[in-house]
């Protein structure tokens, strides 16, 4: 398992990540305000739940890597690296707006939820973002890949359900201010500038410190 001190990196890079809203939290928001805080809620798990099936794709496909080469392991390490670097260039530098642009329409639970892991499911950025990320606080020398893997998703996706959670209910109870707030163009453009300053600054740590 991740050392003590790698463990506490990954959740303060974690909480940092999830504190800055992007699409999903934005997908939330949107069925929350639609659909009040249950609606929030249960969108919520969907999107975790999509979470859950991308961070066990890349248990067994790191895991896989790694059984065949150390060197390999050590190459994704180095291109998820770069790739954050790129992704965070590219969330300050480009002009995505309509991305952020979501527009729902009242739906029963079941589909709120099932809409939920599919839209995070089907997303190849989250399906990226943590083959990227999640190998920076894998230490293969302690213990199997995939388990650390395993722990540090799990990690994740608490973490985010507690975040995502708060969104939900703050944005169901906020209503139409929230909703005004989140398209605004200000507050576009610092997200942009505050999520992919954060990137980079995890894939220039991860570079730095990488030395397997």
């Amino acid at each position: 398992m991740p050392d003590a001190s790698t463990l506490a990196l990954f959740v303060a890079a974690a909480l940092v990540l999830l504190i800055v809203p992007g699409p999903s939290v934005l997908y939330i928001v949107a069925r929350s305000i639609e659909g009040g805080r249950k609606a929030g809620l249960v969108s919520v798990l969907g999107v975790q739940t999509g979470a859950l099936v991308h961070i066990a794709s890349a248990a067994l496909g790191l895991s896989a890597i790694l059984a065949s080469s150390a060197v390999a392991f050590s190459i994704v390490k180095w291109l998820g690296a770069a790739y954050l670097v790129w992704l965070g260039l590219r969330r300050i530098f480009g002009r995505d707006e309509a991305e952020y642009d979501i527009a729902v329409e009242p739906a029963r639970l079941s589909r709120v939820f099932s809409q939920g892991v599919i839209v995070n499911t089907l997303n190849p950025k989250t399906a990226l973002f943590f083959l990227a990320f999640l190998p920076q606080f894998v230490d293969p020398a302690r213990a199997a890949a995939w388990a650390q893997i395993l722990l540090l998703g799990a990690t994740f996706v608490i973490l985010a359900l507690c975040s995502d959670g708060l969104y939900a209910l703050l944005s169901g109870t906020a209503g139409g201010w929230l909703r005004r707030r989140m398209k605004g163009v200000t507050f576009r453009r610092g997200q942009r500038f505050v999520s992919g300053g954060i990137l980079i600054g995890l894939g220039a740590l991860a570079a730095a410190s990488g030395k397997d």
